[in-house]
């Protein structure tokens, strides 16, 4: 969200951000519900000074016995009570109508986001790692025979649909031992405190983190009201949703390993064949609340934390910035990790990792207390994957695919996999 004093000053700069977001302007629109709505509270001052006047004036009419008088008054703050609180439903619906205008509008890029409408005119940052030369023509992950058996699609199917995979056996072990590592490097040595949070949330959970309202499509509905989370980055960033943190608490790092649930409502007839697109998947998210100061460094810092995991994986990978067209609705700058997938002979992203600024703090109004000053101060906010682990999972796959169809356990996981070093079959 936005503040709309601020978009009042910055006109131009604001319907600039939204331009490289796509947009058409829409400052004029904004400060045009405002100034209706401010034209109706100064109305509104008026009609409430005059009603607090006239109340008086019906006991001086009464003590000098000019009860005409007083019954004239009378009927006046009887008018004047019904047009305030016609007034007041009034203001309640254009306050509404101009929170709902703001609520649908994306964040603004940083001014070193890249030009650019789409995937196409994002900017590679680095490459880091070669990919590797397997001596014979590499698979897809699906296409791996020795590893087959673990991937039961059809029995998945049969009881879900399309878009979900039972993992089996070794397959699932290694899922699990992936999300465990994970977890140990990004608690462990990167100093982010785990937490075990909730898979379902509220609408005003989705609200501030800015999937509703207008993703509500992506994502999947209870039948009581509440939400599937369709990422971590929901309930780990509402930990401070209503809060006031004092500066000392700040940076504060969390992370969690949970189930994610999207619709892909969006992406019909893509990455259909495998387990690159799926309704249901793990995930190990990384939130990052910061003072302003030091939201950009966090990004830096965070986008370093999810590199390490493919480092330690030996996974080959490259970071891009996404131009402003191309980013994610709540933030202002992202850096997306894609790793090197043999199979597909291309890159496809693993992590992406973002600022949002203030932008998801004044949606769930969470602020902190500088120390020695005084007032309140929105906090930023960073989200990013530390990393998909069904992503690296097929990464996995196919990177240390063997010519006889078996999987080589790379060294990091070992431990994870009671020193299993092949995996083939069950």
């Amino acid at each position: 969200m936005f503040d709309i004093k601020w978009i009042r000053d910055n006109a131009a700069a604001f319907d600039h951000a939204m331009k490289r977001r796509g947009l058409g302007p829409q400052a004029g629109a904004l400060v045009d519900i405002d100034d209706r709505r401010r034209a109706l509270i100064a109305e509104l001052q008026q009609a409430q000074e005059r009603r607090n006047a006239a109340s008086r004036e019906i006991g001086k009419a009464k003590a000098s016995g000019d009860e005409a008088a007083a019954q004239a008054v009378i009927d006046e703050v009887a008018k004047l009570k019904a047009a305030i609180q016609d007034g007041e439903e009034r203001e309640r619906q254009i306050t509404a109508e101009l929170h709902d205008a703001l609520s649908v509008l994306p964040n603004m890029p940083h001014d070193d986001v890249p030009e650019g409408a789409d995937e196409s005119d994002n900017v590679e940052l680095r490459a880091v790692g070669t990919p590797p030369v397997l001596g014979f023509a590499p698979k897809e992950h699906f296409e791996i025979s020795g590893i087959q058996a673990g991937l039961a699609f059809e029995r998945a199917g049969r009881m879900s649909g399309s878009r979900f995979v039972m993992l089996q056996g070794k397959l699932a072990r290694l899922e699990r031992a992936l999300g465990q590592f994970m977890m140990d490097l990004q608690t462990g040595e990167h100093g982010y405190m785990e937490v075990a949070p909730p898979l379902l949330v509220r609408d005003e959970a989705l609200f501030g983190t800015s999937q509703l309202p207008k993703f509500a499509e992506d994502l999947f509905r209870t039948t009581d009201g509440r939400w599937l989370i369709p990422t971590a980055e929901v309930p780990l960033t509402n930990m401070v949703a209503g809060e006031i943190l004092d500066e000392a608490e700040l940076p504060l790092r969390v992370t969690a390993l949970t189930p994610c649930f999207r619709s892909e409502a969006g992406s019909a007839g893509r990455d259909v064949r495998g387990m690159l697109r799926q309704h249901q998947f793990w995930k190990c998210e990384l939130v990052s609340v910061t003072r302003p100061e030091g939201s950009l460094e966090e990004l830096e810092r965070m986008t370093a934390c999810a590199e390490e995991v493919l480092k330690r994986l030996g996974l080959a990978y490259r970071v891009m910035a996404l131009c402003a067209g191309d980013m994610g609705f709540g933030a202002r700058k992202t850096y997306d990790i894609e790793v090197w997938l043999p199979g597909q002979n291309a890159y496809r992203e693993i992590s992406s990792c973002s600022v949002c600024d203030d932008f998801q703090a004044r949606r769930m109004n969470a602020r902190y207390r500088p120390a020695g000053e005084k007032g309140l101060k929105f906090v930023h906010t960073l989200n990013g994957s530390g990393i998909a682990v069904g992503r690296a999972l097929i990464a996995v796959l196919e990177n240390y695919q063997n010519a006889d169809g078996s999987i080589t356990v790379p060294d990091a996981l070992r431990p994870y996999m009671g020193g299993l070093e092949t995996i083939e079959g069950l």
